[in-house]
């Protein structure tokens, strides 16, 4: 019998976390925001405070009150996903409750036995957790690397490998803030018969003509699956998936994160597609991003001896984990 109580591990872990300076605490947001995602100000913008207002007088519930196939399908959802689609050239959008279910959900569906999942190193963390989570065999990538991937794929195809191929790759990355070689990739993927998987979290509404993204040029094909969240640019949150339309109808059906799993707010389905429409009549949003990244990035930065990334991403690399985590509360205080 254990002569330690329950909880003997997880305050062990805390105290080890906490002697190398790397303990993490939730405090109030307050000051300058040098560290959220909300690129646009979207968050706190009157225009999707307005539409909720005017969503609820309508009769717009808060809570979706059950799954998309069980009585959640609200009409907000549908009006959100075809006004996605149409944005964004796809054929079809689905919507989640957020960007990391969705990242999971979709590498724990689409990939089958029998394919080959390769990952970007340095993809997000949501589409490491889906990967171990579904059906495909894994490999990772040299980030960035094209070769690499190309690699990893013939090698495969070697050993007898005879799926399909999936790339999963963030368009624009969360940490380093430097972009994936999309035409690159996609002329692998189609010259493997495979797909490529492109999460646009940090490109939505920040970047492509109206906010479309990085991926843009490649919306629409029939080997493509995009990832556009709603809590960042768009200031809102959920996230949308827009795919072919036989790969979303079997999401619906085969998808346990979208069928199992309480619908989004019709709410935030409101103000999602209230964003797409802020993306198209109020470019000026976008301008003065640009203008702020640039004086950031090749002015502020540059003259502090930092490497900076030339996206709204500006990574800090500070050196020891007691400044790191004094410097992160800072940003919040």
């Amino acid at each position: 019998m254990s002569c330690t109580t329950p909880l003997a591990r997880y305050d062990a872990t805390l105290r080890g976390l906490r002697r190398n300076d790397r303990l993490r605490t939730l405090s109030p947001r307050a000051g300058l925001d040098f560290s959220s995602n909300d690129y646009l100000g979207l968050a706190r913008s009157q225009r999707l405070a307005n539409a909720i207002t005017a969503a609820l007088a309508r009769g717009t519930p808060v809570g979706a009150s059950g799954s998309r196939l069980l009585r959640g399908n609200a009409p907000e959802h549908e009006e959100l996903e075809a006004k996605a689609a149409a944005f964004f050239g796809a054929e079809r959008a689905l919507f989640f409750g957020g960007g990391y279910i969705a990242n999971f959900a979709l590498l724990t569906t689409l990939p089958q036995k029998g394919d080959l999942l390769v990952l970007d190193e340095l993809v997000h963390a949501s589409a490491h957790e889906g990967a171990r989570a579904g059906r495909a065999q894994i490999a990772v990538a040299a980030h960035n690397d094209t070769d690499a991937f190309a690699n990893v794929i013939q090698e495969w195809r070697e050993s007898g490998g005879i799926g399909h191929v999936w790339i999963a790759v963030e368009s624009l990355y969360s940490m380093d803030g430097d972009r994936a070689p999309l035409k690159d990739l996609m002329a692998l993927a189609d010259r493997h018969d495979g797909f490529l998987l492109i999460d646009e979290a940090h490109a939505t509404g920040v970047y492509g003509p109206d906010g479309r993204g990085l991926a843009t040029a490649f919306e629409g094909r029939e080997n493509v699956v995009t990832l556009h969240t709603c809590g960042k640019a768009l200031g809102a949150s959920g996230a949308l998936v827009t795919a072919p339309r036989s790969l979303c109808d079997f999401l619906v059906n085969r998808c346990r994160p979208f069928i199992y799993a309480t619908a989004p707010s019709p709410l935030m389905a409101v103000a999602a597609q209230e964003a797409l429409a802020i993306l198209q009549e109020e470019p000026d949003r976008r301008d003065r991003l640009a203008d702020m990244v640039s004086f950031t990035a090749y002015e502020l930065m540059k003259r502090c001896g930092v490497a900076a990334s030339g996206s709204q991403i500006l990574p800090v690399i500070v050196g020891h984990n007691g400044r790191c985590m004094a410097v992160a509360a800072a940003l919040q205080a």
